[in-house]
């Protein structure tokens, strides 16, 4: 499949921020509704410590709780491992689990982790369950999970490859992921490359504002002032970008 593809710098870029910052920057271009493009509170960031990570995602989905038709772990769908290359690195794995309800078993554990790790994949992001905290953890690998669970149950996947729904998120293979300890959200290729630049704006912006909010000549003429300043650069920037991502 293919996808637009970002440069490597572009993808630093994105380490270095937060979501709040990326989903900030990202609601300036209109390009879609501010409620849509990021997980809900029914799933957390597993390992908060780590850095942010970005990737194209590569999807499947999943069930836990009844045994597959055929084979007996998900080592028999390793399918799934060679279409994950059709999707350019760095990749981050997309796991719908169809349970209801998610999460009796963990589809990534130690094993899992490290094989999507030497597929090119940064991260998982699940519905369901994960398990082997402590192990996954020394990889680096992080994980984004509704629940933890002790066994893997039956977990299995039986399709991948297309449309899935985690968290309230809808995601399709190739799309461009951004996630940290606040959740995971999708970027719009489109405006991908004019994000991080957008957000590092964003956050000068807030460090003069709470500069205002922190000083001793604090007050409101000055903090009203300063907001002034900040929607006008939004705006005249608003102004300046094509209609097709306004």
């Amino acid at each position: 499949m293919k996808t637009h593809e970002l440069l490597p710098e572009h993808f630093e870029q994105f380490r270095r921020l937060s979501t709040c910052a990326v989903a900030s920057a990202i609601e300036t271009f209109g390009v879609r509704l501010r409620n849509t493009g990021f997980t809900n509170h029914h799933i957390r960031c597993i390992f908060p410590e780590l850095p942010p990570v970005v990737g194209y995602a590569v999807t499947a989905r999943i069930r836990a709780s009844d045994p597959p038709m055929e084979g007996h772990t998900y080592y028999y769908r390793n399918d799934w491992w060679s279409a994950i290359r059709n999707i350019p690195a760095p990749r981050i794995a997309v796991v719908e689990d169809l349970d209801q309800p998610a999460g009796r078993g963990g589809f990534v554990g130690e094993v899992h982790a490290n094989v999507l790790r030497a597929l090119g994949c940064t991260a998982l992001v699940t519905n369901g369950a994960v398990r082997d905290i402590t192990a996954v953890r020394s990889t680096g690998f992080q994980m984004f999970a509704g629940s933890v669970s002790v066994s893997h149950a039956y977990a299995h996947v039986f399709d991948f490859g297309g449309a899935v729904e985690v968290a309230g998120l809808k995601v399709r293979p190739g799309n461009l992921l951004h996630g940290d300890i606040h959740g995971v959200q999708t970027v719009p290729l489109e405006i991908a490359e004019e994000v991080p630049s957008v957000a590092l704006q964003i956050l000068r912006d807030r460090e003069r504002l709470i500069g205002i909010c922190r000083s001793p000549d604090f007050s409101l003429d000055k903090l009203r002032e300063a907001i002034k300043g900040v929607e006008s650069w939004f705006e005249t920037s608003a102004n300046k970008k094509p209609n097709n991502v306004r």
